[in-house]
């Protein structure tokens, strides 16, 4: 991160603390400057403050983690920390060591995460990004992330609707959209708007595919799955789709081959009022909801 002084620009490191809700699933990430415990009960503070007091919090054991809760000081043994946890009702619960599979719902979360933001500045190394382009990024990421889908919840195969961890926090039904415009890689020595929206779009377009790929395993066909059926719920893989949009259909028409196979289907969508259908192979859809 570059912050601007006196005599030009200099470079400072920022930390990215995410916490996830095990109820919605949504994602929250704050921003800190230093590996302390001020830094971490600010914020802590700073999470309550915006997204209410949470009476329990819990965190793994694995070597990384514990590695950095010794550097952040975020054990039950830190008598601040502790004070503090306890004035708000608030406990600290540690996954036992070694089962870092007892953490799989904000693992996979963190993973992949980590993972695309990692890859995306080792390429924008040269770029340099102040706190508050930073900032703005991390909330565009927490809206990308919080806007995935979760399972399907609407009964009217016509109009097919998708729960996403921020309806339950917004109670809205539509997600932030991208403001309109290409923002390709000549923006990022741009405006700072115009370069958070750059990172944002990467980010969503990594972040799709990676997501997408956790929601329809493909293994060794050792054993007879299923076809696609006419009454499924599907999310389709729509490259075109803009940011935070998740295009939702109902498959009307399966077409078998020689083998009973499906390979191929009709799914309709309806957006703004207007449906329509459109012929995909099953590998550009994800089932969400099968028709029994």
């Amino acid at each position: 991160m570059t912050r601007r002084t006196r005599g030009g620009a200099a470079d400072s490191k920022r930390w990215a603390l995410l916490f996830t809700c095990m109820s919605t699933r949504a994602v929250h990430i704050e921003l800190i400057e230093s590996m302390s415990t001020d830094s971490f009960i600010n914020a802590l503070r700073r999470f309550f403050s915006v997204r209410g007091p949470a009476k329990l919090l819990r965190s793994d054991r694995g070597t990384n983690f514990v590695g950095a809760s010794k550097e952040l000081r975020i054990n039950t043994d830190d008598t601040l920390i502790r004070k503090y946890l306890q004035e708000k009702g608030c406990s600290w619960v540690f996954n036992p060591p070694h089962a870092s599979h007892m953490g799989g719902s904000w693992e996979r979360l963190i993973g992949v995460a980590r993972r695309i933001l990692d890859a995306m500045l080792l390429q924008t190394g040269s770029v340099r990004l102040t706190h508050e382009v930073l900032s703005t990024f991390m909330a565009e990421v927490m809206a990308i992330i919080n806007a995935r889908p979760l399972v399907s919840v609407s009964t009217d195969p016509d109009m097919p609707a998708v729960l996403t961890p921020s309806m339950l926090l917004t109670q809205k039904m539509s997600a932030v959209s991208a403001p309109p415009g290409n923002f390709d890689t000549a923006q990022l020595f741009g405006k700072q708007w115009k370069q958070v929206q750059c990172l944002a779009d990467t980010f969503w377009k990594r972040w799709k595919g990676e997501y997408l790929s956790t929601l329809q395993s493909r293994r060794k066909w050792t054993q007879d799955k299923p076809n696609v059926k006419e009454g499924d719920v599907v999310l389709l893989k729509d490259s075109q789709a803009h940011r935070n949009e998740w295009p939702m259909g109902l498959v009307v028409k399966t077409f078998p081959s020689s083998d009973k196979r499906v390979r191929k289907v009709e799914v309709r969508i309806v957006k703004d009022g207007t449906a329509k259908v459109f012929l995909r192979p099953v590998t550009e859809i994800v089932v969400l909801l099968a028709e029994s």
